[in-house]
């Protein structure tokens, strides 16, 4: 596989990732930002790909136990290497898929960067890009069901997402007995409709 490495957080950050297939934007610096850890707890991320989010939210609060489940193999050993490769000692990533049974523990804050395209149109020719992208139906259900299954009572769940993916989410969120939900819509600039939602709720909240 062809590599490319760049940076993140304006190069506090070294960062490899794949030159084709699904590469990170500025959803995991958006949804690491979000999500309110301290030093001494445990996260989870689903579909955690190269690393992104964790890196970011490990840089901007030393100390977490991070742990990212990502089905694809090579992603997997990527963020493995981006972790070395910046000292980020408490981050693990194991191959898996979220909605499976792991032994991984319990934590006490959950996130992901879930798939968001419904199936139909023109997939694209590499499996990575289309697993990243790609919504197959139930998907946001088995998601956070999975998720809110490895949380201990009161933890966050943190989600950024496409805004027509909001109601099906939420949904999702009641059915996972996930409540006091907060939103924040990152509007492009004044005037414009919000294309992305940040999104954080509480394991058993109202």
């Amino acid at each position: 596989m062809d590599i490319t490495e760049g940076t993140l957080l304006d190069g506090r950050l070294r960062y490899m990732q794949p030159r084709e297939g699904f590469r990170s934007g500025i959803e995991p610096v958006f949804l690491a930002a979000a999500i309110p850890v301290r030093a001494d707890q445990r996260i989870l991320e689903a579909g955690s790909g190269s690393g992104a989010t964790l890196l970011c939210l490990a840089a901007r609060v030393p100390g977490i136990a991070a742990t990212g489940v990502e089905i694809d193999p090579v992603l997997v050993s990527l963020a493995a290497e981006n972790a070395v490769a910046n000292g980020l000692n408490g981050l693990r990533f194991v191959v898996g898929d979220i909605t499976g049974t792991l032994e991984i523990g319990l934590f006490d804050h959950a996130c992901a960067n879930p798939p968001y395209h419904a199936p139909g149109g023109t997939p694209s020719p590499l499996a990575s890009r289309a697993r990243a992208k790609i919504a197959p139906a139930g998907l946001f259900v088995a998601w956070i069901a999975a998720l809110a299954r490895y949380l201990r009572p009161n933890g966050t769940l943190s989600l950024i997402l496409p805004a027509p993916a909001l109601p099906a989410c939420l949904e999702a969120l009641s059915a996972a007995r996930c409540g006091s939900v907060m939103l924040l819509p990152l509007w492009p600039r004044a005037g414009q409709r919000a294309k992305l939602v940040l999104l954080r709720a509480v394991r058993d909240g109202r």
